[in-house]
């Protein structure tokens, strides 16, 4: 690390905004741990988009906030007059659009850009109406970084396989989850479910994270199990629109963003996601955290490395892993059958002590100095 008596390294985070999502919550989660960072290098946070902020970040933190209205060449030129002022040594970028500004700009300006893929971006952009010029616009910026930074390995290898990544220049350091604070939060006085069984999922109701398929297996199991859906999105009225022909209206609780889900994760009897495609699951890693049972679609990319320690190629079918269950995607009678395997009372219970265990491999404490180490070895390495 550097001396505290050489010139101050210069810092800037940038990410889209600081609205409700994983990507946010866990960006400020490793800047929170950062402080004692402070000694050695300035510190600041850009964010590309003036909308309301659902996380708060530190007191101590410097905020740039920018009015990009949510476009890639606004967001190109508001971080370009920021840049030009503020004069960086290194930026590190949260989500696509973000990683595709600094990627290109520091290619421009000299400095280092380190991006973080939160995505499987195959996966991701495939869904998207611009779907070809996203690719083109990732395939073309991300080699210019000086290092990425992938939250699973699945996410690493379709970087390097589609999108020209050197090898040598990425790295894999899953999100940090802190479980004390979960655990904590877990125990607040929330909005009551009651104390009958209950399924619950957290997610963006967009196509992608496919909580429909939720909705058909919690109709083709006959459980009458309530599921307890806590998320905001474009999908909202086709999930109601689905549980209503499939005559299950009154199984669905659709409570919209929760500011603290986890006295509702907590309580839950599984926590279930039908996902076609992930970073890293951050609400799959905190239901863990809180001893709750979890069933997940074997996407790309990250569950079956968090809840079978193994590559999603080297899983097929209905697999009950070390800790959590696995089943293929877009297949309600296989998430059905998932969650009645894992509501077995011999083997709740064992997920039950497994989860926590499991969680504490993404601490908070790892992921910053994971983080720090490569911003360190990127400053030296470049010597800039």
């Amino acid at each position: 690390m550097l001396t505290p008596s050489m010139h101050k390294r210069r810092v800037l985070f940038v990410i889209n905004s600081l609205v409700g999502g994983g990507a946010e919550r866990v960006l400020l989660e490793l800047i929170k741990s950062s402080q004692h960072y402070l000694r050695t290098y300035d510190i600041s946070l850009a964010l590309l988009d003036d909308v309301p902020r659902q996380y708060t970040p530190p007191s101590w933190l410097e905020i740039h906030q920018l009015k990009s209205r949510s476009t890639l060449i606004g967001s190109i030129k508001e971080l370009q007059r920021l840049l030009k002022v503020l004069r960086p040594d290194v930026t590190v970028s949260f989500l696509t659009r973000a990683n595709v500004c600094c990627g290109l700009l520091g290619r421009i300006y000299g400095h280092a850009s380190i991006l973080s893929e939160r995505v499987n971006t195959t996966s991701h952009l495939a869904g998207s109406s611009f779907g070809a010029f996203s690719r083109f616009l990732v395939r073309y910026t991300y080699p210019f970084a000086h290092h990425l930074i992938a939250v699973s390995d699945g996410i690493g290898d379709d970087l390097k396989a589609n999108f020209r990544v050197r090898a040598d220049r990425l790295s894999t350091i899953p999100n940090p989850i802190d479980a004390a604070r979960i655990v904590a939060a877990s125990s607040q006085v929330s909005w009551a479910i009651g104390d009958a069984p209950y399924a619950v999922a957290v997610s963006r109701l967009t196509k992608n994270k496919n909580v429909i398929l939720l909705v058909e297996a919690i109709a083709e199991s006959k459980l009458r199990l309530p599921l307890v859906i806590l998320g905001e999105g474009p999908e909202e009225e086709a999930i109601r629109t689905r549980a209503k022909e499939l005559g299950i209206s009154d199984l669905i609780i659709m409570l919209g963003f929760v500011d603290n889900p986890y006295p509702i994760m907590k309580g839950a009897s599984c926590y279930i996601s039908g996902s076609n495609a992930e970073g890293f699951p951050n609400g799959l890693v905190e239901a863990l955290a809180l001893g709750v049972p979890v069933i997940a679609t074997n996407c790309p990319s990250g569950p079956s490395e968090v809840l079978h320690r193994a590559r999603r190629e080297n899983c097929a079918g209905l697999i009950a892993g070390e800790f959590g269950v696995l089943v293929p995607q877009n297949d309600a009678i296989a998430m059905a059958a998932g969650i009645k395997l894992a509501l077995e009372p011999l083997r709740k219970a064992a997920y039950a002590q497994a989860g926590p265990v499991r969680a504490a491999d993404f601490n908070v404490g790892r992921a910053t100095k994971g983080y720090w180490d490569i911003i360190e070895n990127v400053l030296l390495r470049h010597k800039i």
